[in-house]
């Protein structure tokens, strides 16, 4: 008899991320992963590139360097920062150090698809809580705590639906949890909203035991290639999550990246700009073409077709090259996630959208 896996993985649908080929398209134009259209910092790549000269050396495992200019860029304590491959793993760190078979996490209804994974691994359940017309709910969030809820997740702004809660009401979901419920707030799209009233939480994180923040450099530092995240919480969290990563978890030309990208700002600020315009642009387009774009503060916008429309745009944008996100994973069957990407992809996609609207 072969040997098999726990229960609970075995009920496990594993994640798939964004689709990158097309037959017969060598270079299809990829819509569907969020990525930066503008690349990444020469900074970084030039730092990649040294780093990579001794690929024969282990990393530094306490990745001390970049959680350094972590802490130098938001000032923070950089005991405190734990850097991951990508935020994934931080999340499946939390799983390990936090979750065992009884436990509950909360999400919103539409949270993103990793953390009910995480839950999943560790013979957890997750509750979803109803959004209201596609933002969180923090009423219907705090309704479902129970003795057995161990974390909270909330992506703040949210993925897929590119939505934000304010910081107040941020601070209101985290003073209506019991001490012992760890707050995990995910800030991967964080860069690209500009409003006074957000906040990445990371101020909460800086003040309470149990709120934990968590970052990426696959978004505007447009590093995903190479799989780098951050988080940010209390010490006692930091040291159980250490306790339970491996010991070389990030390689060296990541961490030497990752350090560059984050001295140069200047390409940071002109990517939330250019996103900020095109985003703009496509939406503008998309709701002129009859569409329900759900408004998005992210690199990339939910479209809402009629029933049963979403998959015949799909295939169409297909038969054009294009690939986006079909979200029937998330409970969306009649929605389509675009990223934003360089102006010639998104007069492409654009100008696919009206023909399919002029044939129907």
């Amino acid at each position: 008899m072969p040997v098999k896996p726990l229960p609970s993985i075995d009920a496990i649908e594993p994640y798939k991320g964004g689709e990158s080929r097309l037959p017969g398209f060598d270079n299809p134009i990829k819509l569907a992963s969020n990525e930066n259209p503008l690349g990444c910092s020469p900074l970084a790549k030039q730092a990649y590139l040294k780093a990579a000269e001794k690929l024969a050396l282990y990393p530094d495992g306490s990745a001390a360097a970049l959680r350094e200019a972590i802490a130098s860029r938001y000032g923070v304590d950089a005991g405190r920062i734990i850097c991951g491959a990508g935020s994934d793993e931080i999340f499946q760190l939390l799983g390990r150090a936090y979750l065992a078979p009884g436990d509950e996490i909360i999400q919103s209804q539409y949270g993103f698809l990793v953390y009910r994974l995480v839950a999943q691994q560790s013979g957890a359940t997750t509750l979803s809580a109803p959004d209201k017309d596609f933002v969180v709910d923090i009423d219907a969030i705090l309704s479902l705590v129970s003795p057995r809820t161990k974390i909270v997740f909330i992506a703040n702004p949210n993925n897929p639906t590119g939505t934000y809660i304010p910081f107040e009401d941020l601070k209101r979901l985290h003073a209506g949890l019991p001490e012992a419920v760890l707050l995990v707030i995910d800030a991967a799209y964080a860069e690209y909203v500009d409003a006074n009233a957000y906040s990445s939480g990371l101020e909460l994180a800086a003040e309470h035991d149990n709120v934990l923040m968590t970052r990426t450099f696959s978004k505007i530092h447009g590093l995903a290639a190479l799989r780098l995240g951050w988080a940010f919480g209390p010490a006692a969290a930091i040291t159980a999550l250490n306790k339970v990563r491996g010991p070389f978890n990030v390689s060296a030309p990541a961490l030497a990246a990752g350090v560059a990208a984050l001295a140069d700002q200047a390409f940071a600020v002109e990517s939330a700009a250019f996103n900020a315009r095109q985003l703009k642009r496509v939406s503008e387009a998309l709701v002129g073409l009859g569409y329900r774009v759900t408004p998005s503060v992210c690199n990339f916008l939910l479209l809402h077709c009629a029933p049963g429309g979403a998959g015949a745009l799909d295939q169409h944008l297909r038969r054009h090259g294009l690939i986006v996100r079909a979200m029937g994973a998330y409970g969306l069957p009649d929605a389509l996630r675009i990223s934003i990407g360089a102006p010639t992809d998104n007069d492409a996609l654009i100008a696919a959208v009206t023909a399919f609207k002029a044939a129907a």
